[in-house]
This record gives C-alpha cells, structure tokens and sequence, in this order.
C-alpha cells in the first residue's frame, strides 16, 4: 500500500545477465551495421552528458556494469525485497531474457512477478510462441518496441498474432515512439501510435496498451484511442520526453489531458524500472500520485489508476 492505494506496477524490466529482449526485431543491430563502430562510438560519446544530465536531476545512482550482475536468481530476490520495502502488490516485467527465461524468473515468485511474452509477430513461429508463452509458460501478456520491428506494424501477416491474443484474453503492451535514452531512435517506419489504428479497429475485444503517454506522439496517442476504446495507456518512467517537445508540456498534464478524455479506466501505472542499485523507481509513484491527488480525482479512481485496470488486464487478485 501507499498512501492508502494498492498499487501494481504494470511496467518493469528485469535486470538479467542475458540479452533483455531478443527476438524481438533488429533494428538497432541493422543500424549499427550500417555505421562503423567508431562512429556508432562517437554517438554514444556525444549523447552522454544529456544521459548524465538526467541522472542528476532525479538524483539516481549509475547503473551497475555487467561485471557487477549478482546474477539472476540474486535479482529476483532483490526485487521482492524492493516490493515490499515500498508496498508493491505485485509487478509485470515486460521483457526479461526471452520467453522462457523470464518464465523461469517468475515461477520463483510467482504471487509477486508477472511476465509478458516479448517476441517479434513476424517470426514464422510468432503464433506458437506466444500460445506456449502464455499456456504453457504462465505468461499473462504481449510486449512489443515497435521500433525496432522493421515490418510495419500493420501489416496483415501479423494478424495471426493479434487472433491470437484476442484468444487468449491477453493485453499487449507496444512501445511507439522515441526509444531509449539521448542518441536512442527517434523516427522509424514504426515511430507513430497511429500505425495500430486498423490493427486495434479488427481487434476490439484486444486492449491494446500505448506506454510512457505516448512517448512524445501525445497528440496521434489521444487521437487513436478516440478512434479505438480499446487502446489505454501507461504511465511508466520519467516521461523525460516532455522536455523534447513543444510547449509547457508536465506529467501533471498528461494526466489531466487522459483523464479528461479516455478516464481512468485507460490509464494504468507502471514505472519502467530495471536497473540497479536504483531498483524500484519510488520516485515516479510519489509524484504520480501526487499529481492525482492534486487534480483532485476521488479515490476510487485513483485506485484504478495505480492498481484496478493492471489486476483486471493481468488478472491479479487484490
């Protein structure tokens, strides 16, 4: 509990020693490929201080090196000791080393870890995958970074997956938008939310969940879930895009703006934490919080916000 809210983080990624996302498309290996390494180098040279500054102004500590993992089992337990050091009911781990290692990871806490099956639809065997994922595995949900899937996100080929997730009554977590850190990919074929706008329209019994509000696409985020009731959003992260956009733009805002147009049923918390010595990112549920409260939403909603739409999507019991 905090501040008298259940709370369940419906976005995280576990920290493994192992590739965090593979299979899930290659576009950062194709764009490497296409630059030398030192220029690759250069890149991340010149876009550290912008990381560096980040760091600084949330006050968190660098992330441990590879050399530093304590390994896999060791970061489970980490993880439930942050869980209930700061009253989380349970969290989702979108990615984690594959299908069935981040299965593996959370069938050692199974009351608390909840994972999602992460795999490109465009694999030959995307459909089998996910139907062992999800009945065989355990795993409750979809997760996808559009970006760095080089198919378009739309086309057809893909709609075996998406049959299949309105099978299984699963939610599907994807990613639009600028992705990753400074230097990260900021335009891509699949960079625009409103690139689901037909998938979504076939699917309508499929939530479909568009992350970080949008991800710096605010404006085709609210217009494809005017189009589609089926579309919700989460909350995850620093959202530090809002300073690479025009305008005034505050999380406090997006919060207002969703809440005024889609409610609080589509709006679900998550905090997009994975590294440590950080761990849970305590101070994205603080502000988010408080920006709720100070917007004067009752309770109830609140709730839903922080805790009801991710127990009802992951099927949880509170």
């Amino acid at each position: 509990m905090y501040e008298g809210f259940e709370v369940i983080d419906f976005h995280a990624h576990f920290p493994t020693d192992r590739p965090w996302f593979p299979d899930m498309g290659d576009t950062m290996e194709r764009y490497v490929a296409q630059v030398s390494p030192e220029r690759r180098k250069l890149i991340q040279q010149m876009s550290q201080p912008y990381q560096e500054h980040w760091r600084r102004m949330w006050n968190f500590p660098r992330s441990e090196g590879k050399e530093e993992h304590p390994g896999d089992r060791e970061q489970a337990r980490r993880w439930v000791t942050e869980l209930d050091k700061y009253g989380i009911r349970a969290i989702g781990f979108v990615t984690g080393g594959g299908n069935e290692h981040l299965a593996e990871v959370c069938s050692w806490h199974p009351d608390r870890f909840i994972g999602f099956a992460h795999h490109t639809p465009f694999l030959p065997d995307a459909v089998k995958r996910l139907e062992r994922a999800v009945t065989e595995l355990g795993l409750r949900a979809y997760k996808l970074l559009a970006p760095n899937i080089e198919e378009p996100i739309e086309d057809p080929a893909a709609y075996p997956v998406w049959e299949k997730c309105a099978e299984l009554g699963i939610p599907v977590l994807i990613h639009f938008g600028i992705q990753g850190g400074a230097g990260g990919i900021a335009w891509h074929e699949n960079i625009n939310p409103l690139k689901l706008h037909n998938v979504a329209k076939s699917f309508p019994e499929v939530t479909f969940v568009i992350p970080h509000f949008g991800c710096a696409w605010e404006r085709e985020t609210l217009q494809l879930c005017w189009a589609c009731p089926n579309v919700s959003v989460d909350t995850s992260g620093s959202n530090q895009w809002i300073r690479w956009v025009p305008g005034e733009v505050t999380v406090k805002y997006l919060f207002r703006k969703y809440y005024e147009t889609i409610g609080p049923e589509r709006i679900i918390f998550g905090s997009d934490s994975s590294w440590f010595p950080r761990g849970f990112a305590f101070r994205y549920l603080q502000d988010q919080v408080r920006d709720c409260l100070d917007l004067n939403m009752p309770d109830e909603h609140i709730q839903l916000i922080f805790a009801g739409n991710a127990a009802r999507l992951l099927k949880i019991n509170l």
